[in-house]
């Protein structure tokens, strides 16, 4: 098919019509939840409307900017801000949070560090102070072993020595018995050390140090225990003798202890040499 056309040089000129049978698919733009600012928005509108271009610019427009918000709606999780943080989690926020605590700042942390390092301190000074007890103090505060056995009471004899460390670990606790029951317990320290006690030493079998004998108010033994034991044997047999019982519920025992044959043997003259 041609279409004649006149022209004062030629009578007739042939143009082919030509037809384009292959239609051009529209390009599609793939919309993304986030979008640039307001200054990308005439650029979107252009290719949005690429897709249909018989429609108003300005209902593309439109159109645009509403596919832009659903997809941003889809693409924000309920209960969070545009920014992509959770209002519920930002930290300030005015929001009832449930009753939880608010989040720890600085002046909070250093509160709890100098508790700590008070707290640290005390327990250390407290334990300084429960080995303050020494077996020169327990010696100086004993009984002679004489003036025991003739004054009615019953008694207990600590044979010990100054380098036993046993002994010095359990000073705390005989220092609390005898603050306990001082007023109806004889308390002595003979110290194995003493070449003057080798005769006690053989009569009450001291092998191993600290050793506690526990003497009724006539001066016979009722039992005896050796070692490192826990207190309560210690004060259950003291508060035995207080009572006047003729025997003591913990007796024959033996924990970890010093062997006597360390003993430095030196004769001692002192106006105190039962102790000493």
């Amino acid at each position: 098919m041609a279409l004649v056309v006149t022209t004062p040089v030629n009578l007739r000129r042939l143009h082919p019509l030509h037809f384009n049978l292959r239609t051009t698919p529209p390009r599609l733009q793939t919309l993304r939840p986030q979008f640039r600012q307001s200054g990308g928005r005439r650029f979107r509108c252009r290719i949005f409307c690429q897709t249909n271009p018989n429609r108003n610019p300005a209902e593309c427009c439109q159109t645009s900017e509403s596919a832009e918000k659903e997809q941003e709606e889809l693409c924000t999780e309920p209960g969070s801000s545009s920014n992509g943080v959770a209002s519920s989690e930002v930290p300030g926020s005015s929001k009832d949070t449930g009753g939880l605590l608010a989040y720890p700042d600085r002046n909070f942390n250093r509160r709890v560090a100098l508790i700590s390092g008070f707290g640290a301190v005390a327990l250390f000074l407290s334990r300084r102070l429960d080995l303050g007890v020494s077996l020169k103090d327990l010696s100086a505060a004993a009984m002679p072993f004489e003036q025991a056995l003739s004054n009615g009471k019953p008694t207990v004899v600590e044979f010990y020595a100054d380098w036993c460390e046993v002994c010095k670990e359990l000073a705390r606790d005989v220092y609390t018995a005898e603050q306990q029951y001082k007023d109806k317990v004889n308390f002595v320290m003979l110290n194995v050390d003493n070449t003057k006690w080798e005769q006690e030493l053989d009569e009450f079998g001291v092998e191993g140090i600290p050793h506690f004998a526990f003497l009724d108010k006539d001066g016979n033994e009722q039992g005896n225990v050796v070692g490192h034991l826990p207190m309560r044997y210690l004060l259950e047999n003291v508060e035995s003798l207080a009572r006047g019982e003729t025997s003591v519920p913990h007796t024959n025992m033996v924990g970890p202890y010093s062997s006597a044959g360390s003993r430095v043997v030196h004769q001692v003259v002192s106006p105190r040499s039962h102790h000493s």
